[in-house]
């Protein structure tokens, strides 16, 4: 597990509230950061390569946010140079018929990448601690004992080869209001604007209780959380490309050795 201001180090308590949403590092301006950033990304597409190429670990990065908080720019943004065939997205919604029927983890070890693979998490198993305990959905003794459930299935990934990264964007209620009010007045985000978000927003200090005790309960050595300062995307950017390409360039990673022979070999 790699150091960061911005890691829920395992086992402490947590207080949100206390964490900024505007924060921007060492960072001046958005122009300081676009360079940092730029290298970021070079190195991504290099580690994934060697990510792929040795095909023994897989990487799982997973994205959690308040609406409007984020979650597909950065996906889009640090995410932009890898090599697709590497690389999956996976965007949880409202679970279907056929997911409702299982246990609450089925789909989510489904989605889990393979050796080689970047796995990509537009939100998670986390909705069950979160929108399921918000609106009700289940009773408080049923999720109050995921998050045992959910420690024990990232444990079994990690220990089955995947490392996992779990980014919470976090913006402020004020930066909310403004990006959905940008999403209302421009037709061409019109499509991204659902008048539900707006319900959401009413439930703001529950969603925060929930986030705070997910995060607590569930930032461990084998599958940190990161608390990422939002309402800046540029400097969102940073953090998650940041904390990514440091976590794959400590797994050391090598290309398979050439067949033998190779040097023998000419070409006509």
């Amino acid at each position: 597990m790699i150091d960061s201001p911005y890691l829920v180090e395992p086992g402490k308590k947590l207080k949100l509230s206390k964490r900024s949403t505007d924060d921007t590092g060492k960072f001046k301006d958005k122009s300081a950061a676009a360079g940092p950033t730029a290298k970021n990304l070079e190195k991504l597409d290099e580690l994934q390569e060697e990510l792929y190429a040795e095909s023994k670990r897989a990487l799982l990065v997973i994205f959690q946010a308040m609406d409007a908080g984020g979650k597909d720019g950065a996906i889009e943004h640090v995410f932009s140079g890898v090599n697709p065939q590497g690389c999956s997205v996976t965007s949880f919604k409202i679970p279907t018929h056929i997911e409702a029927a299982h246990d609450f983890l089925w789909r989510h070890h489904d989605a889990a990448p393979r050796r080689g693979m970047i796995g990509i998490h537009n939100r998670s198993h986390y909705e069950a601690v979160l929108v399921e305990r918000v609106h009700e959905l289940v009773p408080k003794s049923v999720w109050q004992s995921r998050y045992q459930r959910i420690n024990e299935f990232e444990r079994l990934l990690a220990d089955e080869g995947t490392t996992i990264l779990k980014f919470f964007l976090h913006i402020s209620k004020a930066e909310q209001k403004s990006r959905l009010e940008k999403r209302l007045k421009d037709p061409h985000k019109n499509w991204k604007f659902n008048p539900g978000d707006l319900k959401e927003r009413d439930r703001w200090n529950d969603y925060q209780q929930a986030y705070e005790d997910a995060l607590e309960k569930c930032s461990t050595e084998h599958a940190p959380w990161f608390i990422v300062p939002a309402d800046h995307k540029w400097f969102r950017n940073w953090v998650v490309s940041d904390v990514i390409v440091r976590t794959l360039a400590s797994m050391k990673m090598k290309y398979p050795p050439p067949p033998p022979g190779l040097d023998k070999i000419v070409i006509k």
